[in-house]
């Protein structure tokens, strides 16, 4: 029997791809639908495979996947995800993840990829590998002017305010959102000035003007 802890803070998406998983009678699948339950969840019981969603509040799914191989180097976590995963691959590469599942995926496609994560072979969905090559050529940071970026009024005052320390969940206050909304929000903010942090979008904006350097 192959043992899946699934975690995503939807309870739907858990039990409706906990049911579309365990239409294969060799794989059983436990929903956590938060990463302080998943994580309380691996010290009392033992899972084969870890199937984690991205974007959660509180501790994301990236947080949570470093927490999880630094207290077992050997676990086999796949993100399971329905947002571009793109500005995150280096850091989830580097937090040791197996692979990457569109939340778009077939049932053969969740089964067969989480049979080759077991193997030890790494599971990338083909448009990834095709995103990931333009953005190898693409414009480096350094080459990056202002022209280059087009950046709405919206997620400039996001960028203003995350110069000015506000959080996520402060931001989705302000901004009558989700705090889901406000990390999709920050993930195209990413994408637009090619950084993958916080701290490297107010570095970019200054550079570019986007905020004033006096000003923060």
């Amino acid at each position: 029997m192959i043992r899946i802890l699934l975690v995503d803070d939807h309870p739907s998406v858990g039990e409706g791809t906990k049911t579309m998983i365990e239409q294969d009678s060799d794989m059983k699948v436990t929903v956590a639908l938060s990463a302080l339950e998943a994580l309380d969840k691996v010290h009392s019981e033992t899972f084969d495979i870890i199937l984690c969603d991205l974007n959660m509040p509180g501790i994301s799914g990236l947080e949570l996947t470093k927490r999880l191989i630094q207290i077992d180097p050997e676990r086999k976590v796949i993100i399971y995800s329905g947002y571009e995963i793109g500005t995150h691959f280096n850091l989830l590469v580097e937090s040791g993840v197996s692979g990457f599942i569109s939340k778009t995926a077939s049932r053969d496609q969740l089964h067969n990829s989480i049979r080759c994560a077991l193997r030890g072979e790494a599971v990338i969905p083909i448009p990834l590998l095709k995103q990931l090559r333009r953005h190898e050529v693409a414009i480096s940071r350094s080459e990056l002017s202002i022209e280059d970026v087009s950046i709405n009024e919206k997620e400039m005052t996001i960028l203003h305010e995350v110069a000015a320390g506000v959080s996520n969940k402060e931001l989705a206050a302000m901004l009558h959102v989700s705090q889901r909304n406000v990390e999709y929000q920050l993930t195209k903010i990413f994408e637009k000035l090619n950084v993958r942090s916080r701290s490297e979008a107010i570095r970019e904006a200054k550079r570019l003007g986007l905020i004033s350097m006096e000003q923060y």
